[in-house]
């Protein structure tokens, strides 16, 4: 079935110019998932962007310009991009909705065939000239395929997206949000949290129903996530479903991960155990997607996410519960509009900080580098 990709890709790259016409009745898309280009093949057609601060755009990664040549997969646009270390040598990349060609998802009012998370694996060190993937785990179809389902249905299950990713004693995970529907830009409502795990390297999934969160009480400022693996804990940051909300801290000792009742939270002060209602704001000012990972080069705790402007912004900190400094601008949302989310690649721990970025009216990711100064 990989031939019926091979042929789709053909018929798609004759089709751009001629579609070409058509994207200004588009209209600019706004920041938020649901809203994708309704042309799947002019998706990924836009190339790098030419960023003048601080930040540099290194490759597309996923798309009809990306050098990995995601369109063989049927991944013609999608977005996120969380990257954790899976312990054996490789980086696994986890994105949010993967369009491409197939049947339409007419009931989400979408043109075009997605699915709601896709996985990447890489072993490349050399980033300076992007991140090339090794492999992704497949369907009957010969594409990359769903690895959690979800019936895409409005006000029933959309879609079911990964925030976070980590490996802990050989089992992969990932924390995933089950998002109801789709509101304004940048707002969505969640049916629940929880966690998907792998023991084959993220070949199948599963979802852990213990871990499941409902989107109420305490538990709603852990529906979207970013894991820290640091002296023996996971800590988990969350903010609520959306763009704009404040952020939180838990912990748990890494072989608890998937018990609740194990976790403590920060409120400010100390660590409560078990008690999701006394976690306190550590971040405020307004946070979107976010990731966080300790820096050797600063010797400091990073943080990256998007701004109630649609910036992308990192913050330091000297502890994983903070404080945590003001926002340091990397992507101003000048040059990238429709920019969001801001996953750091685990093994850039030095001054070079690579991390991948969605641009919306691409509908695809990219890698970019900022150069990092104590």
């Amino acid at each position: 079935m990989r031939v019926m990709v091979g042929r789709t890709k053909t018929v798609v790259q004759a089709s751009i110019l001629g579609m070409a016409a058509l994207v200004a009745l588009a209209g600019p898309a706004a920041a938020d998932p649901n809203t994708v280009n309704p042309i799947p093949g002019l998706n990924g057609t836009n190339g790098l962007p030419d960023l003048r601060g601080r930040t540099n755009a290194v490759a597309q990664m996923t798309g009809l310009l990306s050098a990995n040549r995601t369109q063989d997969d049927n991944v013609l646009g999608t977005d996120l991009g969380i990257m954790w270390d899976n312990g054996n040598g490789q980086i696994l990349t986890a994105f949010g909705d993967s369009a491409g060609l197939g049947i339409p998802n007419l009931l989400a009012g979408s043109l075009w065939s997605w699915r709601s998370n896709t996985l990447f694996r890489s072993s490349d060190h050399q980033l300076a000239d992007g991140m090339t993937f090794d492999s992704s785990p497949r369907d009957f179809l010969g594409q990359s395929k769903e690895l959690i389902p979800s019936p895409k249905i409005p006000y029933v299950e959309i879609s079911h997206i990964p925030t976070a990713g980590v490996a802990v004693d050989g089992v992969q995970y990932m924390s995933m949000m089950s998002v109801n529907h789709w509101g304004e830009p940048g707002h969505w409502e969640t049916n629940n949290s929880g966690l998907a795990f792998s023991t084959d390297n993220g070949e199948n999934w599963a979802m852990a129903p213990e871990t499941i969160r409902p989107s109420d009480g305490g538990n709603r400022n852990f529906q979207m996530s970013a894991f820290l693996k640091d002296g023996g804990y996971v800590y988990q940051y969350g903010t609520p479903p959306g763009r704009g909300g404040l952020a939180y801290v838990a912990r748990v000792p890494e072989k608890q991960l998937r018990d609740l009742g194990a976790y403590e939270y920060w409120n400010g002060n100390e660590w409560k155990k078990g008690d999701v209602n006394a976690a306190a704001p550590i971040v405020f000012g307004g946070v979107g997607e976010l990731s966080v990972q300790f820096n050797q080069f600063l010797g400091q705790y990073l943080m990256l996410t998007t701004d109630n402007f649609n910036s992308v912004v990192m913050r330091r900190s000297p502890s994983p519960t903070g404080p945590w400094g003001p926002p340091e601008v990397l992507v101003d949302a000048r040059e990238l509009p429709t920019a969001y989310g801001a996953y750091m690649h685990p093994w850039s721990s030095g001054p070079d900080l690579y991390f991948l970025t969605t641009v919306h009216s691409n509908y695809n990711v990219l890698l970019l580098h900022t150069t990092l100064t104590r």
